[in-house]
């Protein structure tokens, strides 16, 4: 064996033979989990799948597939799970291919291996590599973050400090993406941070080493509100504003706004930044507009609107719309709200069903109907669909602001987009109708309910009777009123109308007989108690 990347000091890791188990063991992905896959990749993975390793050269060699340098980076990328069948695999196809592996090939063998913590093989693999000259940063950037998911820390930094024996320059790429693997890890951002003060001695970080010490900051959560806060103040100190820093200025602030007086502490970085001519991007929008609604924070919201989207430092999206509409929505601002409906399309983001419905909702709770009639009309003009809570809602709303035809075009609008969940609605826009004086719409829609399955109350089927009794009432006395001929008149339409059989010659009473027959074929109907 070769000596380790720390020179003549003693391992800090177990041989090959007996990796450690410190951590949950990985899952790798299978050939199984994959369709469509080529036939012989299929075999080759099958094969190495229930092989075990002493025997795998000899039944690739009997299987007698032929390979290619794709199919060999293929097989290696679905063999992550048996190192020692992967190895042998990869040593039986470089004789095939004249040992013309690929250099992506060879750096799946290094991550197996490392991913599997046989740290000696590991490092078996890349010196073999060195003398090939297949080298990279690819290579110890996977030997980086094997290292760190095993939690050798030191040992990470420790091939970090050899890369230069092995050919590789230990530049601020090669220190960036240790920083990356170590932050990755979560919760060890500060170590990353610590080892950048290390490393400043020989390599000078750059705008990129700070984004992902940021990021690291922000994924922990309120505990890296205070390191963000450090590292950000000596990202200015060594390398100054930046207006193309966009990824560190987005961590940075999306790490103040999820902490204590986030919104607050964002306002003040913001307002900073802008004077700099420096900003975040979409990323720190979306977060700060999260924490606005959490909050119901309009006049928060806003400034970062007038700063972010009025200044054009980048184009609004559909869903950053809908944020502020739900704001202005939920302070009572429905006037704002459909400002920003209209202004959308000329700014390059449409409106979708979620923004009609949430506009739709609120204004029907504001009784705002008129506006609500306009959003409605055209939501359904462009396809939307709206909620059934929202078309509960808005039949109730219309009838009782006596504007039967928007709550009967609800209605329509109901029961053509649900099935499920109608009847009370549809008890409430028959009384509705019947108390509004629209008795045979209301009869009209009662029918046509029965015959879709929705089953009425028998509270409303009563109603609805007894109005239409009272209806005949009257008409008759109007016309008892008149002379014999009328009562001869009211007496031979009344008898036909009831058999049913032949035309009736008042068409005013023909509608109220019609309609009385309705009833009684709805209250044959087995009724639904009588609503409380």
């Amino acid at each position: 064996m070769e000596e380790s990347p720390r020179g003549g000091r003693k391992r800090g890791y177990p041989s090959s033979g007996s990796p450690p188990s410190t951590k949950k063991p990985l899952i790798f992905p299978s050939f199984q989990d994959i369709p469509n896959l080529p036939s012989n990749i299929k075999s080759l993975c099958h094969l190495i799948a229930t092989t075990p390793a002493l025997n795998i050269e000899q039944s690739l060699q009997q299987a007698a597939i032929h390979v290619t340098p794709n199919d060999v980076e293929h097989v290696l990328k679905l063999s992550y799970g048996f190192p020692g069948q992967a190895v042998k695999f990869f040593r039986w196809s470089g004789r095939h291919l004249n040992d013309n592996h690929t250099p992506y090939a060879w750096n799946l063998v290094v991550d197996i291996l490392g991913k599997n913590r046989f740290f000696d093989a590991m490092w078996d693999a890349i010196k073999s590599m060195n003398k090939e000259g297949l080298l990279s940063l690819s290579t110890f950037a996977s030997v980086f973050s094997t290292y760190i998911a095993a939690d050798r820390l030191r040992e990470a930094v420790a091939a970090f400090e050899v890369m230069e024996n092995y050919g590789c320059t230990r530049d601020v790429v090669a220190l960036n993406s240790l920083l990356s693997a170590i932050c990755r890890d979560g919760g060890r951002t500060v170590d990353a941070c610590d080892y950048l003060q290390v490393a400043k001695k020989f390599v000078r970080p750059d705008a990129d080493t700070y984004a992902i010490l940021l990021e690291g900051w922000e994924g922990e959560g309120d505990k890296g509100v205070a390191g963000a806060k450090e590292t950000f103040a000596e990202m200015v100190i060594e390398i100054g504003w930046d207006p193309a820093n966009v990824p560190a200025y987005d961590s940075f602030l999306c790490s103040l706004v999820r902490g204590p007086d986030g919104l607050l502490e964002a306002i003040k970085f913001v307002d900073s930044m802008r004077d700099r001519r420096c900003y975040p991007g979409v990323r720190f929008f979306k977060a700060a507009l999260d924490e606005c609604r959490k909050c119901h924070d309009i006049r928060t919201a806003e400034f970062f609107w007038e700063v972010l989207v009025m200044r054009k430092v980048f184009q609004p999206t559909t869903e950053m719309y809908n944020s502020m509409i739900v704001l202005y929505c939920h302070r009572g601002d429905t006037d704002a709200a459909r400002r920003l409906l209209d202004e959308m399309v000329f700014q390059g983001a449409f409106p979708d069903v979620l923004t009609y419905n949430l506009l739709f909702q609120f204004l029907i709770k504001g009784r705002k109907l008129r506006d609500a009639s306009a959003v409605f009309a055209e939501m359904v003009k462009n396809e939307c669909v709206p909620e059934q809570a929202n078309c509960d809602a808005a039949v109730k709303a219309y009838v009782d602001g006596g504007d039967p035809l928007m709550a009967m075009k609800v209605w329509k609008c109901l029961v053509e987009n649900y099935s499920k969940d109608l009847e009370r609605t549809a008890d409430f826009l028959v009384v509705g109708l019947r108390d509004l004086n629209r008795v045979p719409e209301a009869v009209k829609y009662a029918e046509d309910m029965i015959g879709r399955g929705i089953r009425l109350s028998s509270s409303t089927l009563s109603k609805l009777r007894q109005s239409l009794v009272k209806e005949r009432k009257e008409f008759t006395c109007t016309w008892l009123v008149g002379a014999d001929d009328n009562k001869a008149h009211f007496s031979s339409s009344y008898s036909l109308a009831t058999k049913c059989s032949k035309k009736l010659i008042c068409s005013a009473y023909h509608r109220q007989v019609n309609a009385t027959l309705v009833v009684l074929r709805l209250l044959s109907q087995p009724p639904l108690p009588m609503s409380h």
